[in-house]
């Protein structure tokens, strides 16, 4: 390399450097345009209906008649600690959570550690019955996978006329909030990571 830079003129090797650093910077862009694309964009919006009479639990989110809500068919890049809301659901028959979990076509008792992953991260069911383990409030706890946070659809009567969900959703079960030693006041929402 010496000898290559003592027979270049000075104008030559600041071009050289300059080259370099273009290259750089041009490694730099695509990059960045790469992880820009790979982020999760709405796929639409839903217009909200009225819930027929005692269609809408209460204390549960409902839609209302005439707000649009954004809905997701992604949801953001699954990480060693993907970044998360947890939310609680009653996987019970008769609870919630609508009709029986997706994974199974059956309901489970809120003892047992469930949760619905946001429609991308459910991935059409290819993460059924896994194992994810949720962290938060310096504990963690391993989950089964069972059903899908819809966050493509809503508004219905088979989601519960509940908005659709948010793209970064853990919705989990009692059990799950216990084991997080997360009292039960603050219960809902809470902002944790998970990983596989």
């Amino acid at each position: 390399m010496k000898l290559i830079i003592a027979k270049m003129n000075k104008g030559t090797y600041f071009s050289l450097v300059h080259f370099v650093t273009f290259l750089t910077l041009i490694s730099m862009v695509c990059t960045n345009t790469l992880v820009e694309a790979q982020k999760c964009k709405p796929s639409g919006k839903i217009k909200g209906k009225k819930p027929p009479k005692d269609q809408c639990s209460p204390g549960d989110e409902c839609c209302k008649e005439g707000k649009l809500y954004t809905t997701y068919k992604c949801s953001p890049p699954v990480s060693v600690h993907t970044k998360a809301i947890l939310t609680i659901n009653d996987f019970d028959k008769g609870g919630d959570g609508g009709g029986p979990s997706e994974c199974s076509g059956t309901y489970y008792h809120n003892s047992i550690p469930v949760v619905a992953l946001s429609t991308g991260w459910y991935s059409k069911g290819r993460r059924c019955f896994e194992n994810i383990t949720v962290h938060a409030n310096g504990r963690s706890v391993k989950a089964m996978v069972v059903d899908e946070c819809d966050s493509g659809e809503g508004c219905d009567a088979p989601h519960a006329y509940q908005p659709p969900c948010p793209n970064n959703i853990v919705d989990a079960s009692e059990a799950v909030w216990k084991a997080l030693g997360v009292p039960k006041k603050d219960w809902g929402w809470l902002e944790i990571s998970w990983s596989e």
